[in-house]
């Protein structure tokens, strides 16, 4: 009989999580250089210790994700929140009744496959109300869009506007952020203040 052993592991770079059950995904947030305590027993492996819950992350914190493949991962943060987004050009325009809102991504590969995806396919915003809003194209002045088809090797980085049309009364909360064009099973969730 294996006694049982507790592993500790430090997160770095704001990449420690709590997890929480959110339909068939996972929700992450991350607190920074929080170590995380994971009980094994002999060979087989066990789920995460219970924890007391964490801060959600906010605008400028990262949220390390896995993808449904091997060696899938990578450190997601959002750097910049603009609400209202305005237009980069006259004739592309939210719809009537309707306003843009973007959040600004970097993604870093922290893992050993290549990352190849659209990412604004795995985004969504919510609103107090429990609406979500996937992303739409639009190009805006507070900078260059996301890539639609990004390919970033281990080590290397992504940065983009993600750009989402809804109402114009609206109270956005949350983004939301999943690998494999929303079909990984963590996601990854900042609070809108």
């Amino acid at each position: 009989m294996h006694t049982p052993t507790t592993i500790t592991v430090t997160l770095t770079a704001l990449t420690a999580f709590a997890l929480t059950g959110c339909g068939p995904t996972e929700a992450v947030t991350t607190k920074p250089d929080t170590k995380v305590s994971t009980p094994t027993t002999g060979t087989s492996s066990s789920a995460p210790a219970p924890s007391a819950p964490s801060k959600a992350a906010t605008v400028g914190d990262t949220v390390t994700l896995k993808g449904k493949g091997d060696g899938e991962q990578l450190a997601v943060t959002i750097k910049k929140w603009v609400d209202p987004a305005e237009a980069a050009e006259e004739f592309m325009k939210p719809d009537a009744g309707k306003r843009w809102v973007a959040a600004q991504f970097e993604l870093v590969n922290t893992g050993t496959a290549v990352y190849s995806d659209s990412p604004s396919n795995g985004t969504q915003v919510a609103d107090d109300q429990g609406q979500q809003f996937h992303s739409t194209f639009g190009e805006i002045t507070a900078g260059p869009a996301m890539t639609s088809s990004a390919k970033v090797s281990p080590g290397s980085k992504v940065l983009g506007w993600i750009t989402y049309e809804v109402p114009k009364d609206s109270k956005i909360t949350k983004v939301q952020f999943t690998m494999n064009s929303g079909f990984a099973s963590q996601t990854g969730e900042w609070t809108i203040p």
